[in-house]
């Protein structure tokens, strides 16, 4: 009888990532710039970019990631954001050609959160998952005026119904097949997460043509994914957060990224 695949904490999950990882090269072109944002909620977030790789925010000064997976189009990630009490992440996806946004805060469940069973969560009428994703789409200010014209980033079914294959290093392989708009499955066939699999929460948002911002929340171990997927380029750049270890005292935010492939399209009979 086969061993049974036991699931790990994030930060092991990190280590297994990181070597020779297909991660993208952070660019510094934005340094020295500010973005002044605009959220079709009424929010507003100022971005302003040093030339040592910190954003400084409302909310403080930030070391921060910034990666292009296509001109123009920049993923900024970075720990912090939120009501503050409960750890969380930003990432901004900023097409500075279009003038268009869309921020994702991310945010984690306490400890206490955690360890409540997926019964009890169902009792409740709570979500599986204690991870929590706040999406929001908007506008880059422009010349004191948020630039006008182009429709905001939205939902996209552009995924939906295909299994693609992400080959994350020399050792790490994952398929994701895109179920709905509110599901997808997961499965590592080589790597430190083998044999587990999975489906979870996910949050697909249309970038342009053949880019989608995918986000998703794991509901065994407490993990917030939020990647850029270029099927144009068969590309992917992003991150995962999460708890370093099970003792919730520590965090781990690692860069993560792939060379895509899609094995096939399933489409259902109306």
């Amino acid at each position: 009888m086969s061993s049974q695949p036991v699931f790990i904490p994030v930060g092991a999950l990190a280590d297994g990532f990181a070597p020779d990882s297909n991660i993208l090269t952070p660019v510094a072109d934005l340094n020295g710039r500010t973005l002044d944002l605009e959220f079709a909620d009424g929010a507003r977030a100022t971005l302003a970019f040093d030339t040592s790789g910190n954003v400084r925010t409302e909310a403080g000064e930030f070391a921060c990631r910034v990666t292009s997976v296509r001109d123009g189009v920049y993923f900024i990630d970075y720990i912090g954001g939120g009501d503050g009490a409960r750890p969380a992440t930003t990432s901004v996806v900023a097409d500075v050609k279009k003038g268009l946004v869309t921020s994702v805060t991310g945010s984690l469940p306490t400890e206490s959160e955690a360890r409540l069973d997926a019964f009890t969560r169902v009792e409740r009428g709570l979500p599986l998952t204690g991870v929590v994703a706040q999406i929001r789409h908007g506008r880059i200010a422009q010349g004191g005026a948020a630039g006008a014209g182009m429709p905001l980033h939205a939902p996209t079914a552009d995924l939906i119904g295909m299994r693609n294959l992400y080959t994350y290093s020399p050792t790490e392989r994952y398929e994701h097949i895109y179920l709905n708009e509110n599901f997808y499955t997961w499965q590592c066939l080589a790597g430190v997460e083998a044999g587990l699999a999975d489906v979870d929460r996910c949050y697909m948002i249309g970038i342009a043509d053949k880019l989608t911002l995918f986000v998703w929340c794991e509901k065994i171990v407490p993990t917030l994914g939020v990647v850029m997927i270029d099927l144009e380029r068969m590309k992917t750049d992003g991150k995962i957060f999460g708890y370093q270890g099970s003792n919730f005292g520590a965090l781990s935010n690692f860069p993560v990224g792939a060379v895509a492939q899609i094995l096939n399209v399933t489409r259902h009979p109306q």
